[in-house]
Order: structure tokens, then sequence, then C-alpha cells
């Protein structure tokens, strides 16, 4: 049994915050057996106020302010970055599209340890934020479907579980903190309105614009058409107009996925800042300077709140850090092949090849797979990457040999000599695909190969350190990473 640290950093629109977990990684098998190594225990010891997230201007993240607020955060839980094993950096919502987004990254990277992803994207957030809510468990749990919506400053984040497999994930630009407000003696000023907001406003018939007056039921008008549109997103509305179904499509966060509407949907948990209001009505309604408070009303009174049962969320603000702390981590199979000097390494672009592609490695033939490699490299613009397909079921030692040999002149005609081999198999073929490209690599190319992790192509992936005396590798696989 071992123990690790993992961090959850999540930088949203309207709020940061930070969690710490334990997680226990355990080999399950008996002496006799083959190891099967999984995590088995996830624990949070320590979570952090939530902050607003520091802004300079509209477009750009006060980074040192960030910095100041997770070092402040570690001394408080008495932990050094050094301690830190697994987790991930999560800049979320609107903030993923500031100008100085990665430059926020490296401002944390410092406090991220060896084995911290850097990571943003709508999918990503949604299937970490269900994690985190606690839906993903009840779907596993009582075998069911299960819809999980956070309601953050300026996205809604939509995941669809059915039986703990994630069938669907979306995301639209409606949030609380999409118009930001300032009181004067005279009533309500717009602040800032965003181009989102200003498209609800247009479809609720309400004029709005920076520096302008506004009505709290003008903004109840908008709120109430945000709501209304997620009822159309989410299915609880099944006959949309088709200029609801149009604004719908125009508020599709830009990098998320088509969100098909969902059937079936037993239950519904409501996660994000916006579900943590919901929880807290005695709120001032304009305490946080935007209308958070009345989307909360909103979403109160939608037809999602009558049509699907309830769940109970076990984190709604903290949903996403929560999952991002304990869920992005996963662990490879515990037959891999590594040459230890090469790890950790991050943020590797997956290229995986499709079944034709491979079904021709493994009759020693790579041409296939050495366009699908050539393409990848062109459009993305890189040299090294991690070759991931499924790996054949019950290889013999020839098929085994002929693929060995592809897969090493693949690398030979598409990377540079000195970049690594990495190789990652659905199925547990990984040790002894290992061994063999080690004999024909000689002294030259380090290798990585692992198994029992699925990776898809458009994907990046970070292997940090062996665990369990190098029985396994801990591995995060990131949706998206900057656009």
């Amino acid at each position: 049994m071992e123990k690790i640290l993992s961090v959850g950093i999540d930088v949203g629109t309207s709020t940061t915050s930070l969690v710490l977990s334990r997680l226990t990684i355990e080999n399950e098998s008996s002496f006799f057996s083959v190891p099967k190594v999984s995590i088995a225990e996830k624990e949070v010891i320590y979570k952090s106020p939530v902050y607003l997230t520091p802004l300079l201007n509209r477009s750009r993240i006060d980074a040192g302010a960030l910095r100041a607020i997770v070092s402040g955060e570690y001394e408080k839980a008495g932990v050094a970055s050094s301690q830190i094993s697994s987790g991930a950096v999560i800049i979320t919502g609107e903030s993923a599209r500031k100008e100085n987004a990665d430059a926020v990254i490296r401002a944390l990277s410092a406090f991220a340890g060896d084995f911290v992803v850097a990571a943003a994207g709508p999918d990503m957030e949604s299937l970490i934020a269900g994690k985190g809510s606690g839906a993903w468990q009840f779907s596993r749990k009582n075998h069911c479907r299960v819809l999980n919506l956070d309601i953050g400053g300026g996205t809604s984040n939509a995941v669809l579980f059915d039986d703990g497999d994630m069938k669907a994930c979306g995301c639209l630009d409606i949030g609380g903190r999409l118009i930001r407000l300032c009181r004067q003696d005279e009533g309500l000023t717009v602040r800032q309105v965003s181009p989102a907001a200003a498209l609800a406003a247009q479809a609720a018939s309400v004029p709005i614009a920076d520096g302008s007056s506004v009505s709290r039921q003008d903004l109840e008008r908008i709120a109430g058409k945000m709501a209304h549109i997620l009822d159309c997103f989410t299915g609880a509305d099944r006959a949309p107009s088709s200029e609801d179904l149009e604004l719908m499509g125009k508020l599709q966060t830009p990098g998320s996925s088509p969100f098909p509407v969902p059937e079936d949907v037993q239950t519904i948990f409501f996660s994000g800042g916006v579900a943590e209001m919901m929880l807290r009505p005695a709120v001032q309604t304009f305490a946080y300077g935007d209308i958070g408070m009345l989307l909360a009303d909103a979403v109160q009174q939608s037809r999602m709140r009558q049509v699907f049962a309830a769940g109970s969320a076990g984190e709604t603000i903290r949903a996403t850090v929560v999952g991002a702390g304990s869920y992005t981590t996963s662990i490879s199979g515990s037959t891999v092949y590594f040459d230890r000097e090469v790890l950790p390494v991050k943020n590797v672009p997956v290229i995986r090849l499709d079944e034709q592609a491979q079904r021709e490695i493994f009759r020693g033939n790579e041409a296939p797979a050495r366009e699908i490699a050539a393409w990848h490299q062109q459009q993305q613009d890189i040299c090294g990457y991690m070759l991931a397909m499924e790996g054949m079921a019950d290889p013999d030692y020839g098929q085994m040999k002929a693929a060995a040999a592809a897969i090493s002149r693949l690398a030979d005609q598409t990377m540079p000599g000195g970049e690594p081999l990495l190789l990652a198999f659905d199925r547990d073929i990984a040790k002894a695909m290992g061994l063999l490209l080690r004999g024909r690599q000689g002294s030259g190319r380090k290798i990585i190969c692992i198994d029992s992790v699925h990776m898809r192509s458009g994907e990046f992936a970070d292997l940090g350190r062996p665990l369990m005396d190098g029985l396994v590798i801990p591995v995060v696989v990131k949706t998206l990473v900057f656009e």
C-alpha cells in the first residue's frame, strides 16, 4: 500500500479554490496472482476558502495574486510542493480564455510538484465536476442515468453518466457572473456584460450595455431566459422553439462537444457557484455584484427542478476543485515497461491508431500508422508523441514480434532519435511489447510502454514517477490543453 498527496487548484470565472487529497494505492491481488494495482481510497484532507479570482482587467488574470493565494494555502495546510505527487491545475470557464491563461499556469507551476497537470477545456471540466459533486458515484452505485449540471460564473457544464459511464458532455456560456453590476443612488448600473449575456438579454427583449442602467425586473428576465435555455439543454423542455435552439447553438462554449438532448435522465445534480447560491437563498441578491442569485432563483423555478429527481451533491461550489484533486489521476496496468530516467513526462500529444492501422502493425506493416502519425504531426506541429491503440487480444509471439519491428521502424521514420518511444495499450500487453522493443532499440531510444489506460487522438498525457516499487505509473489523460 502506498499513499500520495494530490492537489486540485481551480481557477474559475468567479472563484478560485484549492483542495488537498490523500490517495491510497493498493495491490488487490493475492501473492500468487498478477498484480492488480488501483486507487483504493480518496480522502480530501484540506479545503481552502473560496476566493474571488483576481483580475487585472476583463481579459487578464492577476497571476501574482493567484500565486500568493496558493502559497498562503500551502502554508496553512502545512504542505510543501515537493510532497505533491499528483493532481491538476484547472483553469475553467471564461478564465480559460483569458489572454494570459498559460502564464498563470507557469506562475503556479512551482507549487505543482513533479506531476501536476495544467489543463483547461469545457469537456474535461464537465467530467471533473460530475465526479467532484458525487453524480458519478451515485450513477455507479444505483445503476442509473444521472445528469450533473455545474453552473458557475461563466459557463454551465453538463455531463451524463449511465451506470457510471460517461455518455456525453457539453457546455454553454451561461453563468452568474456574465453580467457584473454596481449599485448607485439611482439604482443598478451594468459594469460589464459579456457577449453571451448580451445574446440572452436580446432574446429576452432587454436592452443592456456596459454603463447602462438596468432594473431588477429586467435582470430577472435575462436570468429566466438563461434558465430556460438550460431546460432545453438538459431535455427538461422536450419541445424547444426554433428560436431557443438557435440561441442554444450560439451559446455553446467554444471547444465543447455537441451535447445531444439526454433521454431517460433519472436524477439531476447541481454543482458550481450558482448551485451553492441555490442552497443559500437568504444571501442578499446583489451581494456579489452580479446576477448569480437571480440565476439561482430562476433555476430553482425551472422545469429541471420539476421534471428530474434531485440528487444531493456532496460538493457544489468546490465540485470542480475536489474532482481535480481526487479524480484526475488514474493508474496504469501493472505489466508495464519503462526507462525510469524518462519520467515524469508532461503534455505528450496522443496519436491513436484506428482498427485497420493496428491490424497492419501486428502484420509488420507500419505504413498506415505512418500516414496517421504524419498527419497529426503536421496538424499539431509536434515531434514526439504517445502512440495509443487497443492491442490485439491474445496475440501470438510472431504477431508481437512483427508489431515490435513495425513500431520501431515507425518511431525511426517519424521522430528524431532523441525522442522517447511512448506507447499506451488498452489491453494488458505492455511489458511483453516493451521487452521486444528494447531488444530492437539496443541502447538507443528510451521506452515507456503502459497498458490498461484508454487514450484517444487529440488528448494529452502526463506520466508520473513509478509507484508501488515500480509496479505502476500514475497517468492523467487530458481532453484539452490551451487551444
